[in-house]
């Protein structure tokens, strides 16, 4: 399931962990962890040096685009970009900007290891414009306490993790497909629903 990263590909762990922090429907572990796991002693197709550096500079990209993005194109971008959009609804960016307010830069340490909260608080920070600088010191604290927590883990405990991905691989690909045609079938009713809304609004002009 993980051959995608083997073989010394570290580009491809980038890569990867950018688009999952842009909103790929794929957790950031998953990579981590294959990374933890490809550089184990017992598998050894990764340096687990370049490989923990290849997880944290992903992952700190990816963040980066987030907060760019929110940034650059404030609270528009929760209602006029629709890729966005289902990523950030405008209530629930109220609720992360109060979250924010009120537990101050401790919530981007939580955020790291809840999927969900991730990319909103990300954006909001930029829509906030909080300053860059400590943005990126907060951020590169998190990440790395985080990804070197999950890289440590599937790294030491490689050879288990290992034999279970072997002995369920065929129902983690099944897994994985159907959570896909999922996720896949929640965008597209959600695109249809939001071209019948501008129909409706533009009948109404």
């Amino acid at each position: 399931m993980f051959d995608f990263l083997g073989h010394g590909s570290y580009l491809a762990i980038v890569v990867t962990l950018i688009l999952t922090g842009c909103g790929l429907p794929i957790p950031e572990e998953v990579p981590i962890v294959a990374a933890g796991v490809l550089s184990s002693p017992e598998v050894g197709q990764l340096n687990p040096w370049l490989a923990l550096a290849s997880c944290i500079v992903g992952v700190l990209i990816g963040d980066m685009v987030i907060y760019w993005v929110g940034y650059h194109f404030g609270r528009g971008v929760v209602r006029n970009h629709r890729w966005w959009s289902h990523l950030v609804t405008p209530e629930r960016e109220m609720k992360m900007e109060e979250m924010i307010r009120r537990h101050g830069m401790k919530v981007f340490f939580v955020a790291r290891f809840m999927v969900g909260l991730r990319a909103p608080i990300y954006m909001t920070a930029g829509i906030l414009r909080l300053p860059f600088l400590r943005y990126l010191f907060i951020d590169v604290v998190c990440a790395t306490i985080v990804v070197g927590l999950f890289f440590s883990l599937s790294y030491f405990f490689g050879p288990r993790v290992g034999k279970w991905i072997h002995e369920t691989g065929i129902l983690l690909t099944i897994v994985v497909v159907l959570l896909a045609v999922l996720a896949g079938a929640y965008l597209w009713r959600r695109h249809r629903q939001s071209g019948r809304e501008e129909e409706k609004v533009g009948a109404s002009d």
